[in-house]
């Protein structure tokens, strides 16, 4: 026969299953939710990712991160391969409200986060000879900077954008924050960056008669 049980015996019985009951659960991992693009930065409106045309010379670039590497070649003390997360893991980030100005007439202002180009190549370090920064991306293209624009200024390689990974249409897993330079300067999908001393060097655009400097306050097709 099964008796009642009832007071504060069978109270701390039923507890003690319950307690017995939750900690026998295998906690399940959490589901992972897309990020939420953020619109507002310090009180400045920002573009949406979705605000760019798309005009890469291949289309949009599918890598696989799982054997991605970001390398630094040329004129340096200690050439460099990095994965993906090592670039993440190992140097500090940054954040900054930059505008990107398409020759096709169009803009967009975003709030990019990412690593400082002059700490990657601190590391490699530069020899005196070099004189350019070569970016090469995952499609093919190339464009080119005087040695002196990475390393005076803040120039980022952006992994986020309104504080979400990069998209693969927008760049991913990299695309160099070429501030004050006109879009075409802005690669995406960086998978090497070289140094050289070759100051005639010309890019996939440059070569088809684009500015090589590509600076804002200058026509960009003015075969300098």
């Amino acid at each position: 026969m099964i008796k009642k049980i009832g007071g504060v015996l069978g109270l701390s019985i039923i507890l003690a299953g319950a307690l017995l009951a939750v900690t026998n659960c295998v906690p399940e991992e959490a589901v992972q939710l897309a990020p939420v693009e953020v619109r507002e930065y310090q009180g400045q409106k920002l573009s949406s990712v979705n605000n760019f045309r798309e005009n890469s010379i291949k289309g949009p670039q599918k890598v696989n991160i799982d054997n991605y590497k970001l390398s630094i070649t040329g004129l340096v003390k200690n050439p460099e391969e990095y994965t993906y997360a090592q670039i993440l893991q190992d140097y500090q980030s940054y954040e900054k409200v930059v505008t990107l100005n398409c020759v096709e007439g169009w803009s967009a202002t975003v709030l990019w986060k990412g690593f400082l180009v002059k700490d990657l190549l601190a590391e490699a370090g530069p020899l005196p000879e070099a004189r350019v920064v070569i970016f090469h991306a995952y499609d093919g293209y190339t464009t080119s900077f005087p040695i002196e624009y990475i390393m005076n200024n803040d120039i980022l390689i952006a992994y986020h954008m309104n504080g979400a990974p990069l998209l693969p249409e927008r760049g991913f897993p990299f695309q160099l924050v070429a501030e004050s330079k006109w879009g075409y300067k802005w690669i995406k999908w960086i998978t090497k960056i070289e140094l050289s001393d070759d100051i005639n060097y010309r890019g996939y655009w440059e070569k088809r008669g684009y500015s090589n400097t590509g600076d804002l306050d200058k026509e960009f097709f003015d075969n300098d």
